[in-house]
């Protein structure tokens, strides 16, 4: 297949890309700028310089591949409105993705939620996530105009990438940090409790997806959970650090961000990848963060 990708250049962009040319599938990558462009001729990928902001050049190349996933920025309605009219009554796949933060809660680190999602489970959605949760419904809804819309909703993956962004967030934020200070913060008590998935299983849930996850299908991601606590300790012990030190959500967002205190630290998202596993026989190989951290994590 011909597959257009954007977000080429980011994490896991970049690293699908790749899955899908180890596979014998030929790549057009969105990307800003001509020296990342080269970067992407490097890695086998079509560049396609350009932005989310043009609608023409999305609509052109969503028509001429045999397929779109879109990694770039998930809360970016008129790029996807853009792709799915060009999509209209096709029957292409288009890969969107999103993230588990859309069901994240006001924990503030300090409490473990007993709500765990599955693609069955009705959500609970904050009103500042809505909007992203209100542009998955409008994705999956086009399976009704023609479109393969599928949603894929990552937890928080870990690993490195093997595009030319090869870093998570979650994870860098906090060792960038702890390198910083020369001390581990976790915002709150760090009880609150995410899923994780490993970037390289990632990558083959969406090959699985592009070649057979039918029309309308929601995918959770995940392989295991952890608490911010357990993720904030086992980096403590791979930089050789003390123990870990707490922030409160005003302190991390003087560092991070609200939004990134918020929702990237301080909220829990549990998650339970039910229907990749039944559906596309998706099997994981990757199961602790903690032990990536350990063992794995580049210095």
């Amino acid at each position: 297949m011909n597959v257009f990708i954007t977000g080429a250049g980011g994490f896991v962009g970049g690293t699908v890309a790749q899955r899908l040319i180890s596979e014998g599938h030929s790549v057009r990558g969105l990307i800003r700028g001509e020296q990342r462009a080269q970067a992407l001729c490097a890695l086998g990928i079509e560049p396609v310089i350009g932005s989310l902001e043009d609608s023409a050049l999305l609509v052109r190349e969503a028509k001429s591949a045999d397929g779109v996933i879109h990694t770039a920025d998930s809360d970016h309605r008129p790029a996807i409105e853009a792709i799915i009219m060009a999509l209209r009554g096709s029957d292409k796949p288009f890969i969107h993705t999103s993230g588990s933060s859309v069901i994240g809660d006001d924990a503030w680190g300090n409490r473990k939620s007993e709500a765990i999602y599955d693609e069955d489970t009705p959500m609970v959605v904050e009103p500042l996530k809505q909007p992203r949760r209100d542009i998955e419904l409008r994705i999956l809804a086009a399976a009704d105009e023609g479109v393969r819309a599928i949603v894929i909703c990552p937890s928080n993956i870990y690993g490195t990438g093997t595009g030319i962004h090869q870093r998570s967030v979650q994870i860098p934020y906090l060792v960038d940090q702890a390198r910083e200070s020369g001390i581990v913060r976790i915002v709150g008590k760090g009880l609150n409790c995410w899923s994780n998935v490993h970037i390289e299983d990632v990558a083959e849930l969406y090959l699985l997806a592009l070649q057979k996850a039918p029309a309308g299908a929601f995918y959770f991601i995940e392989n295991g959970e952890a608490s911010f606590l357990e993720i904030g300790t086992a980096i403590a012990r791979r930089l050789d650090l003390g123990a870990v030190q707490s922030w409160s959500v005003e302190e991390a967002s003087a560092y991070w961000g609200e939004l990134h205190a918020h929702y990237t630290f301080g909220t829990n998202s549990r998650v339970r990848a039910k229907r990749a596993r039944r559906e596309l026989g998706w099997n994981p190989r990757h199961a602790s963060v903690t032990r990536w951290i350990e063992t794995e994590m580049p210095l």
